[in-house]
């Protein structure tokens, strides 16, 4: 038996976006609101399709009130109880936001609670191992539960899970990245995962030829890297450490010598399993990296800064709106992609 799947698997830095003839003059013309009809859900949705991952520092209410502003969703943390959303609900637009879940009873039992209170419109079952059939399984006993929402569920990385999600699962959006993200060790600690732009190259072929959508999650490190998430067919982006160290994101800052931080830690770290769990099991290993992100100032610029970013890149390859920017885009695969000779 072939134990190696042989071909080459690439992630942002392995590759640049050729550009093309354009007729478009201006970043200003670009459009980069999109508008998506679900495989199961009735309704349509339209805003910019960019995510903020569901880590108890991006995915809050503080969080929310910014990018909701440029029609971003907001995917917040699962450990929001319903009586913190009992009273937020008012400010909440159910396009621009998301509800995280496990899969455990007390999950659905949460949903359930929240449902009553919100009828929410996006869901995200969220795992680190889409791997396991109880996922599936948590998914369709949802999609029975709850017909008429948008439900996102993962993470996987491979075709054939993409499907089975799609098919058996009753999703409506597979999310893919495992290993990917800056706060994560999953690769260190497992040596399981695969190049992020590869992954999304194949699991929005698969999804796409099901009926489904797929959501680019993590290995984004500057607007470039979310272009190309997008070039390679991602209906959805979502980032986290990108939209760290800001005014916004919860906690204190930490000052040293001079300069200030924010801390920011994966979701499987050890700090995540403390903070909410009280222990991290000795059966389990962090997968997560704590971080101290240098202050950035208002989130408004970053956003700003990556939206502006998508727009050149559209004007660089005829892309009239975000929606065309995957058919629109060829990859060049580099050993270099920048000049960091004067970069200190």
């Amino acid at each position: 038996m072939n134990k190696i799947e042989y071909g080459m698997k690439l992630d942002f830095n392995q590759v640049l976006i050729r550009p093309k003839r354009t007729t478009l003059n201006s970043r200003s013309e670009v459009k980069l609101e999109r508008t998506f009809k679900f495989k199961y859900c009735e309704e349509k949705w339209s805003g910019t399709p960019i995510i903020a991952a569901n880590m108890d520092t991006i995915g809050t209410f503080d969080m929310y009130d910014v990018f909701s502003k440029h029609g971003i969703i907001t995917a917040f943390h699962k450990f929001y109880t319903p009586e913190e959303f009992d009273e937020k609900k008012q400010y909440l637009d159910k396009n621009l936001y998301m509800i995280s879940s496990g899969i455990k009873d007390s999950d659905f039992s949460r949903l359930e609670r929240l449902y009553e209170m919100l009828e929410f419109k996006f869901l995200v079952v969220d795992v680190a191992n889409g791997y396991i059939q109880t996922l599936v399984e948590f998914c369709q006993r949802v999609r029975t539960r709850f017909p008429n929402i948008v439900m996102a569920a993962g993470n996987v990385v491979t075709r054939e899970v993409v499907e089975e999600l799609i098919l058996n699962g009753k999703v409506d959006i597979v999310k893919i990245g495992i290993g990917s993200g800056s706060a994560c060790t999953t690769r260190l600690k497992t040596g399981v995962g695969m190049p992020q732009l590869s992954a999304i190259i194949e699991c929005a072929d698969a999804a796409h030829g099901v009926g489904g959508h797929i959501i680019g999650d993590g290995g984004i490190t500057c607007p470039g890297d979310m272009s190309k998430a997008f070039g390679g067919g991602a209906d959805f982006v979502m980032a986290g450490g990108i939209f760290s160290g800001h005014d916004e994101n919860p906690g204190d800052f930490v000052e040293e010598n001079g300069d200030k931080f924010k801390i920011f830690y994966g979701m499987s770290s050890k700090n995540a399993m403390e903070t909410h769990y009280g222990k991290m099991d000795n059966y389990r290993a962090s997968e997560g990296r704590y971080l101290k992100i240098k202050y950035k100032g208002s989130l408004e610029n970053t956003i700003l800064d990556y939206l502006g970013g998508l727009r050149s890149t559209c004007t660089y390859i005829n892309a009239n709106s975000i929606k065309d920017l995957a058919k629109c885009c060829t990859f060049v695969q580099v050993q270099n992609q920048l000049n960091v000779s004067l970069v200190m």
